[in-house]
């Protein structure tokens, strides 16, 4: 049986995150798409903030074209898809879609996490304290609606979320969250 890359997509505030993490229990290995952004961050030494993560992510996008996550991520995919099944955390533009789904075929699914956005940004203002991996930290009403607008018209990123293999409608618990993700979990993993 070959082994299968899961990426995650949704809005910043969605809950991208704890799903990934009931897939990383389940035994997937893990990868974060931001974590290429915040790599580049302090490589330069620069703060990390919203608009330090945005000048870095639409950057390297200049660079390498709207696919550069992907791109970038690729050999990283292989030599963990070596090791087993592989979640990857937050996948931003159809360009990355296009180009992963291209190099996948079958052995990708895409789940898409959906919050309406109020909702997100009660979230994410509700956050007190960064964690070192700088995955759950606190953002702003007004960055979360810049970082939304900028991520659907910059970033194309609508397109992975219209065509995913799965949807999560996270607008209760935690619990029906953990619910919808397990049951996605066994049914990917067969």
């Amino acid at each position: 049986m070959q082994t299968k890359l899961v990426a995650i997509v949704g809005m910043c505030g969605s809950g991208k995150s704890v799903v990934s993490d009931a897939f990383v229990a389940s035994g997937f290995l893990y990868f974060r798409f931001g974590q290429v952004v915040m790599d580049e961050i302090k490589r330069l030494g620069l703060d990390v903030n919203e608009e330090t993560e945005k000048t870095i992510r639409e950057r390297l996008r200049a660079e390498h074209g709207m696919a550069a996550f992907a791109k970038l991520a690729i050999p990283t995919f292989e030599t963990l898809l070596e090791k087993g099944n592989v979640i990857a955390d937050g996948l931003y533009s159809w360009s990355e879609y296009k180009v992963l789904k291209e190099t996948y075929g079958n052995r990708m699914n895409v789940v898409a996490v959906f919050s309406p956005p109020e909702m997100r940004y009660a979230r994410l203002e509700a956050r007190t304290q960064l964690d070192t991996d700088l995955r759950f930290r606190p953002i702003s009403r007004e960055k979360a609606q810049s970082r939304d607008m900028a991520e659907i018209e910059n970033i194309e990123k609508g397109g992975p979320i219209a065509m995913a293999d799965y949807m999560i409608l996270n607008i209760s618990s935690l619990e029906n969250l953990n619910a919808q993700t397990e049951s996605i979990i066994k049914e990917i993993s067969g």
